[in-house]
C-alpha cells in the first residue's frame, strides 16, 4: 500500500440493477413502463434553453410549494433532492451521528448498509422473520435512529399505520426515517403520523409512481425543525442540488393527479393479475404492495433461471445473498412484457 492510500476513504459500494443497451424486456430496476404525466412532455418541449445557462432556485421554490399542497402541508416541511438515494444519503449524514448503531431489517435496501459505512455510523441489521416481515419487537431496545422501507424492498411487503407507529411509539428520542418509494403501490402514507411524532421523516420519490426515475427526483416530509437541520447540511454541501429542467417538470407531475392515479391503478391491476400467473407456474410470491414481486420456485434455481431469462432478453433481478438467494425480483411491467415473461416462463418450466 502507498502511504497516501491509507487515508483515502474506501467503500463497499452499492450496485445498481444492469441497464442493457440493446432492446430487451427489462423487469429489473422496478422503473414505470408508463411515460411520465402529458404536462411533463409539454413542460419540456416549451422551456427556454436560455433558462439553463442560470443557476436553478436553490429552495427549489415551485416544486416544494406543490408538494406541500399536494400532501397539505408547510412548505417548510418539504425538502427536495436528486433523488430519494440523495435525500436518504443526507438524512444518513445529518442525523445518524450517535456512537449507537442505528437498526434496519437483514433484509432491505442495500444502500443503507453503503451510507452506513461510508459515513462511519455502526449499525445493527434485524432479521426479518420467516414470512419476511419486520419484527417490531426487535426496534424498541436502545439505538441511534430506525430507518426501513415501507413497502420493504426487495420483498415488497407493506406494514400498516399501526405497526408503523408501534415502531415510532418506542422509539421518541432517536430520528425515524420511513423509505416510501414504493408507497403508492400499496396503502396509507406515514405522511399522516407527521402531526404526533416529530422525530418522523418520511421519505417517497418520483421515480417509481410518476415515471420520473431519468429526472432524478426525491423528497422529504417532516417537521420544519428537521427539514431546517436537513437544509443547513445541504447548503453546506451543494446549494444547487436540484437542475432546472427536474424543477419544471416534477412540477407538471404533481399537478396531474388524475393521470398519476389512473398509471397507479393499471401497474397494481398488472401486479395482482401476474401474481396469480407465477402460482400458477408453481411459484411461490410474497404478497407485494409495490410494482414489484419477489417470487421463487421449489423446483428451479433462481440463478440459473435470471440467466437464462438474461440470455432471452428479459431482465429481472437476482442477488444470490444469504436468505434469498433462490428468489428473483421482477419488475411489474406493461401486460404485454408481463406476457414475455411469462411465455418464456411456461416453456422453461415445461422443459
Amino acid at each position: 500500500m502507498k502511504a497516501y492510500e491509507k487515508n483515502i476513504r474506501k467503500a463497499d459500494p452499492y450496485v445498481p440493477g444492469e441497464q442493457p443497451r440493446h432492446r430487451a424486456v427489462k423487469l429489473n430496476t422496478n422503473e414505470n413502463p408508463y411515460p411520465p404525466a402529458p404536462g411533463v412532455r409539454r413542460a419540456l418541449e416549451q422551456m427556454e434553453t436560455d433558462r439553463l445557462r442560470l443557476y436553478p432556485d436553490p429552495e427549489a421554490s415551485e416544486l416544494t410549494e406543490a408538494l406541500a399542497e399536494y400532501y397539505g402541508v408547510g412548505r417548510d416541511q418539504v425538502f427536495v433532492g436528486v433523488g430519494s438515494d440523495d435525500v436518504l444519503s443526507m438524512c444518513f449524514l445529518t442525523f445518524f451521528n450517535s456512537k449507537k448503531p442505528i437498526l434496519f431489517p437483514d433484509i432491505t435496501y442495500s444502500f443503507y448498509k453503503v451510507w452506513a459505512e461510508l459515513y462511519r455510523i455502526p449499525y445493527e441489521c434485524c432479521r426479518l422473520d420467516e414470512d419476511f416481515c419486520m419484527v417490531k419487537e426487535d426496534y424498541y431496545r436502545e439505538n441511534g435512529g430506525v430507518i426501513f422501507p415501507n413497502p420493504n424492498a426487495p420483498t415488497g411487503i407493506y406494514e400498516n399505520l399501526a405497526f408503523v407507529e408501534d415502531i415510532l411509539s418506542h422509539n421518541r428520542d432517536v430520528i425515524v426515517i420511513v423509505d416510501e418509494a414504493y408507497i403508492d403501490f400499496a396503502g396509507e402514507s406515514a405522511i399522516k403520523l407527521l402531526e404526533n411524532y416529530e422525530n418522523l421523516i418520511v421519505v417517497q420519490t418520483f421515480s417509481k409512481a410518476r415515471s420520473m426515475a431519468g429526472m432524478r427526483i426525491g423528497y422529504a416530509i417532516a417537521s420544519p425543525a428537521l427539514i431546517g437541520y436537513l437544509n443547513d447540511v445541504k447548503y453546506s454541501f451543494n446549494s444547487y442540488t436540484m437542475n432546472q429542467t427536474s424543477l419544471v417538470c416534477g412540477v407538471e407531475a404533481v399537478k396531474d393527479r388524475k393521470y398519476f392515479e389512473q398509471t397507479v391503478r393499471k401497474i397494481v391491476d398488472t401486479r395482482e393479475w401476474a401474481k396469480e400467473r407465477f402460482r400458477e407456474l408453481g411459484f411461490v410470491c410474497l404478497d407485494s404492495g409495490a410494482n414489484f414481486i419477489f417470487v421463487t420456485h421449489p423446483e428451479q434455481d433462481a440463478k440459473e433461471l435470471f440467466e437464462a431469462l438474461k440470455e432471452a432478453g428479459i431482465y429481472v433481478r437476482y442477488w444470490g445473498s444469504r436468505r434469498i438467494e433462490q428468489y428473483l425480483r421482477v419488475t411489474v411491467g406493461t401486460r404485454e412484457e408481463m406476457e414475455k415473461l411469462f411465455q418464456f416462463l411456461r416453456n422453461k418450466i415445461r422443459d
